[in-house]
């Protein structure tokens, strides 16, 4: 808020007060020359005007309704002096231009858009792999999402902060990426917390994770009072390797290593390690021995069962044309108490709308200029807003 706002709300404020005093003040007048007028009438006079005159006591006006009329013009002093007080808190209450910002939690790095203090505050967790907080990756991802989501929730007047993972991007001092099991990332989202809170005086930080990033927050939540809500976007809602299964089969360019594919996975959800000599090429960035012992620990996750334990209001948002995660899972996810499903017909799992087809959808993919799907922002605002 501008300067020049303010001294316009303070100087309508006086101006207003000064206007009730003078009612108040014309009410009292008005109410002791009744009084005296009163008093020289004789009795049939005074009743024709409607003064109560008390046999054989003089005549006194009504006292009720001259006590009644000054009540009313205090009361509604106080009701505009209220509105005004709570319209120029409304405009100022921790207000600052909006502005990007870097933040940092220990080594960990991040972007926040920040309205206004007062404002609620959402923490944006990645999905899988060496996605950086816009929502890019170095393999042929390039979509803006995040970045567009917290643009499109600052102008909601929702504050954000989208992070890169430890060992990634700006957080690459943050430790080693191949973590060994969830628990590092969730120790990471703590970290998050507790710098949002010191930087801008929050209570609680909604937290939001897409894909991945949706177990990881749910995991998070837990035993945590200072969680407003999770916001579950494209999250997964059977076990990861049941999902990754999935994902391997369904793509028929997988056909020449689908065999080998599925039996490592089989192996790793069976909590044993897989040596990866002689695999080919094209399946060791999924199956690296330095992420096996990470992804044995995911695949024992129930995501239901975290969403549960969390025991916070959840909104689960899932796009029907998306390739990676199902529908199937966001029903899955909405079986756990205290959420509320949201499906957009035309969104994918990069957050864009994408025709039916799987070359046009894996298309949205690498193009950034896309918009978001428009019903997005709508949903998480609405759930934001509902539970601040």
């Amino acid at each position: 808020m501008t300067s020049a706002m303010i001294l316009w709300a303070v100087g309508g404020l006086a101006v207003v007060l000064i206007v009730m005093l003078v009612v108040v003040l014309v009410a009292q007048s008005l109410n002791k020359r009744e009084i005296a007028d009163s008093a020289k009438m004789s009795a049939p006079l005074a009743k024709a005007l409607g003064l109560n005159r008390s046999a054989g006591k003089g005549d006194v006006p009504d006292k009720k309704k001259s006590t009644a009329a000054t009540l009313v013009a205090i009361g509604s002093t106080v009701a505009v002096l209220s509105g005004v007080i709570a319209f120029a808190k409304e405009i100022n209450d921790g207000d600052i231009v909006p502005e990007v910002t870097e933040i940092a939690a220990g080594e960990l790095h991040g972007t926040m858009i920040n309205a206004r203090n007062s404002d609620p505050v959402v923490l944006m967790v990645p999905g899988s792999g060496p996605t950086d907080r816009d929502g890019n990756n170095p393999m042929g991802m390039k979509t803006d999402a995040y970045k567009l989501l917290a643009e499109g929730l600052s102008e909601e007047r929702i504050s954000t902060v989208r992070v890169d993972k430890r060992g990634m991007f700006g957080s690459a001092g943050a430790g080693d990426p191949n973590v060994s099991s969830p628990q590092a990332y969730v120790d990471d989202i703590h970290a998050w917390i507790d710098a949002i809170k010191t930087e801008r005086g929050s209570k609680c930080v909604f937290l939001l994770g897409h894909s991945e990033g949706a177990l990881m927050v749910s995991l998070a939540a837990e035993g945590r009072k200072d969680v407003c809500g999770l916001i579950l976007v494209s999250g997964m809602g059977r076990k990861m390797g049941d999902v990754i299964r999935e994902q391997l089969t369904s793509n028929p360019a997988n056909a020449p290593v689908l065999g080998q594919a599925l039996g490592a996975l089989s192996e790793l959800q069976a909590g044993r390690h897989v040596d990866v000599t002689g695999m080919h090429p094209a399946l060791l960035p999924l199956f690296n021995a330095k992420v096996q012992e990470y992804l044995i620990s995911m695949f024992a996750i129930d995501p239901v069962e975290a969403v549960r334990k969390a025991k916070k209001d959840t909104l689960i948002v899932q796009g029907e044309r998306d390739l990676q995660v199902s529908v199937a899972d966001a029903r899955l996810l909405d079986k756990a108490p205290h959420t509320q499903l949201r499906l957009i017909g035309h969104m994918n799992h990069v957050l864009k709308d994408a025709p039916e087809d799987r070359a046009g959808n894996i298309a949205t993919y690498s193009n950034p200029s896309l918009p978001l799907s428009k019903d997005l922002v709508k949903y998480v605002r609405r759930f934001v807003k509902d539970n601040d």
